[in-house]
């Protein structure tokens, strides 16, 4: 394990089992923070990051909740609380998609998407800030997503969730900037996880002609961003939204 300039410290990364959530886990354990992992249906995948971040020497624990559940993001909190006595960094990453047209979006496609990414965000980053506060120290960094700057063909509620995502980051930024507590949206493209993975093969051709690099990321590119961000370094960087996208954003 490596050292760096937030070793010792105490994350909480939501959706941390699988993808983009897991990999910022793991690589946060390699620079020495300590990491909860939150789950709310893959147990056992959770387990797995969980048993590989205590043989890099950090603590960590796994910790059950639906982010879109005010009650279930209370407990979680505190029970993270309670284990960690506090939360330095909040990595916002749950998040889930119920594709469709709008003309024949279901009210509960709406809802669900708007009440995990949106809401979700919105319950976590509020449970914890008062603690940030207090310490005058804070990293949270929201994983917004491509879709949310330039929209996507049957993802409007996807696309709502992440664009409202940026404005929230802005705002909170400004609201806590003298506390020493920054707040960035890391927005990425196409990535390489389970999602991705089982698009039928004319869709992945489509969607490579999106990408000026012509090829999709992978999830070690964007923790590595959210790890810097999360650094001493990056110190001087809030209310910003980075692309990690291979160009779709431009």
């Amino acid at each position: 394990m490596g050292k760096s300039d937030i070793e010792g410290k105490y994350a909480l990364v939501t959706g941390s089992s699988k993808g983009i959530g897991r990999a910022v886990a793991l690589m946060l354990g390699e620079m020495g923070v300590n990491v909860a992992v939150n789950y709310n249906n893959s147990k056992d995948a959770a387990k797995e990051v969980e048993e590989n971040l205590h043989k890099m020497g950090v603590e960590s624990f796994i910790v059950h909740g639906d982010v879109s559940d005010v009650d279930q993001v209370a407990k979680m909190i505190n029970q993270v609380t309670k284990t960690f006595g506090g939360v330095d960094i909040l990595v916002n990453n749950a998040g889930i998609i119920d594709d469709g047209l709008l003309i024949r979006m279901s009210d509960e496609a709406w809802d669900n998407v708007i009440s995990t990414n949106l809401n979700g965000t919105f319950y976590c980053t509020r449970a914890v800030l008062r603690g940030m506060i207090r310490r005058r120290w804070g990293r949270i960094i929201n994983i917004g997503s491509v879709v949310g700057i330039r929209g996507n063909i049957g993802q409007v509620n996807y696309s709502a969730s992440k664009a409202a995502i940026i404005g929230f980051t802005k705002a909170l930024a400004k609201e806590v900037a003298t506390r020493n507590i920054t707040v960035n949206t890391v927005t990425p493209g196409y990535i390489s996880t389970d999602t991705v993975d089982v698009l039928p093969q004319e869709t992945k051709d489509r969607i490579m002609t999106w990408i000026p690099q012509g090829h999709f990321g992978e999830v070690d590119d964007v923790a590595h961003l959210v790890s810097y961000i999360a650094s001493q370094k990056a110190k001087y960087l809030t209310g910003q939204v980075i692309s990690i996208d291979g160009g779709m954003a431009i």
